[in-house]
């Protein structure tokens, strides 16, 4: 139940981010469930290799600045979705950016707000 809430609230996400970043575009609602999914499997699959190559590339200051290398890692995580789906286009790695911090804030809200509930 959980994995499908957090799917959910992925979802909802990244309709947002699409709706208010003019550089983030999905085709609609319906295919953002895709999107996510997607973009789900990669930060499990690769996330964390991502996380770590960068850690031991910056010398540790990856991981002392744990924040910053998890947002550059769903940046790049944002933009293979976007290579890999045809549902979802984002115009430049600064709008992968852009779209990473919005997404980690709504998602974050989103998680909070369902913790309380249930």
């Amino acid at each position: 139940m959980e994995l499908l809430i957090s799917w959910l609230v992925l979802t909802l996400a990244i309709w947002v981010t699409a709706e208010i970043l003019p550089g983030v575009h999905v085709k609609s609602f319906g295919s953002t469930f895709a999107v996510a999914a997607i973009y789900g499997v990669l930060n499990v699959l690769i996330g964390w290799l991502l996380f770590t190559v960068f850690a031991i590339a910056t010398l540790g200051l990856g991981l002392v600045f744990a924040f910053a290398t998890r947002w550059v890692v769903n940046a790049i995580l944002l933009t293979i979705t976007d290579s890999i789906s045809d549902t979802l286009k984002i115009d430049s790695f600064g709008w992968a950016l852009g779209a990473a911090a919005m997404m980690s804030v709504i998602g974050t809200l989103g998680e909070m707000v369902i913790g309380r509930i249930f």
